[in-house]
């Protein structure tokens, strides 16, 4: 297999040394070519032809932003890479670069003056994210590892009678603020229950983001606080490095964070925030599990099947990286897979208790569950 051919874009001359000789450690990746600026890498592109390209954001001339928006709008589908900064400013540029059709991101080195803690920091963060966007196997590591990619299969047989959902939990990654902003804008204000939402972002990104969600959609986006009762129609996002669950109560649920342990190298994590949800609610769970790097998920999402909840997961063909998707799937855990444009009709179906080989069959989705509860 070829290496993977990447091109980096940053006007620090230290910081493109850094990365540089972080990516050609690894031989299964390739630098063809380095720009100062964004100006300079999109004039480069046709000529190095590279697999992915890493982005600065803040940069003369042609800032990071922009470049991507040039990327894009020649209808090029090369992944990109953010470097970011932990800071508001860092996380809004970051969130504007995602919109405008960037794939992912890592946090830029704080030290930049520590040349081996600034290299190893790249090294965890950046390798798994470029092998994963192109396809190509990830070791487990202290970043998440992509899933095999493997077709859908039949959900393991159920052990308990099905239930109509009581809550709404949905678990993404890679991709996830792209696929979170059109999801969630489908859904009505007046949808029947809570909805608990992880994604996995660092602190001051989760703030911004659910402002931005909450701008774009007719139900209630917050950041999670703790000790918030669940109410129909809000969306609860998981805080940076805070687990998000539900802690029962003797008449509402609420919000619960806490700092455990991570899972799945992760946290906030999504299998915590779906155990809790089948034991606060008796299994009553509607779990959805969008594009994203590694497996977390999988589990919770068979705890929910084993407690007679339903699982729908994002289909490859619509995930950036069918990481998360994947792993349910394969595991037997997925009642359906399906394209992200059909995922906010079959949450509403199923919270409506309508099971799909009732109605009408869907093109492009793939119905792997029947009956009706």
């Amino acid at each position: 297999m070829n290496p993977i051919r990447v091109m980096v874009v940053d006007d620090s001359v230290v910081v493109r040394k850094i990365v540089t000789d972080v990516l050609s450690e690894d031989p299964d990746i390739e630098v063809v070519g380095t720009a100062v600026n964004g100006k300079v890498a999109v004039s480069k592109l046709a000529q190095l032809e590279p697999d992915l390209i890493t982005m600065d954001i803040e940069m003369p001339e042609m800032n990071g932003i922009d470049a991507v928006r040039a990327i894009r709008a020649t209808r090029n589908r090369i992944p990109i890479i953010m470097f970011s900064t932990l800071t508001e400013r860092g996380a809004t540029a970051t969130l504007d670069a995602l919109s405008s059709g960037a794939n992912d991101y890592v946090t830029k080195p704080a030290n930049v003056g520590s040349v081996a803690q600034s290299m190893e920091s790249v090294r965890e963060q950046l390798i798994p994210k470029i092998k994963a966007l192109t396809g190509r196997p990830v070791v487990t590591g202290p970043v998440r590892a992509a899933a095999p990619v493997a077709p859908p299969r039949p959900p393991a047989p159920r052990t308990a009678p099905g239930k109509k959902p009581a809550v709404l939990v949905i678990g993404s990654s890679t991709g996830g603020p792209e696929a979170l902003s059109k999801l969630l804008p489908l859904l009505p204000a007046t949808l029947p229950v809570p909805i608990l939402l992880v994604q996995h972002m660092p602190p001051v990104f989760t703030r911004q983001f659910a402002q931005r969600l909450d701008r774009l959609c007719a139900l209630r986006v917050v950041e999670a606080t703790d000790g918030v009762p669940l109410q129909p129609g809000t969306v609860h996002l998981a805080p940076g490095d805070h687990h998000l669950v539900v802690r029962p109560g003797r008449g509402t649920h609420t919000t619960g964070l806490h700092q455990g342990p991570p899972e799945n190298f992760c946290r906030p994590a999504v299998d915590p925030l779906f155990r809790s949800a089948v034991a606060a609610y008796d299994g009553a769970v509607l779990g959805v599990v969008l594009t994203g790097m590694g497996a977390d998920g999988r589990n919770g999402a068979g705890e929910i099947r084993a407690a007679g909840g339903t699982v729908l997961v994002q289909d490859q063909a619509t995930s950036v990286v069918w990481g998360m998707p994947g792993a349910v799937s394969q595991a037997g855990f997925a009642d359906e897979v399906l394209p992200l444009d059909r995922v906010a009709d079959a949450i509403q179906r199923h919270l409506s208790g309508v099971m799909p080989s009732r109605l009408p069959a869907v093109a492009g989705a793939t119905t792997l569950t029947g009956g009706i509860r």
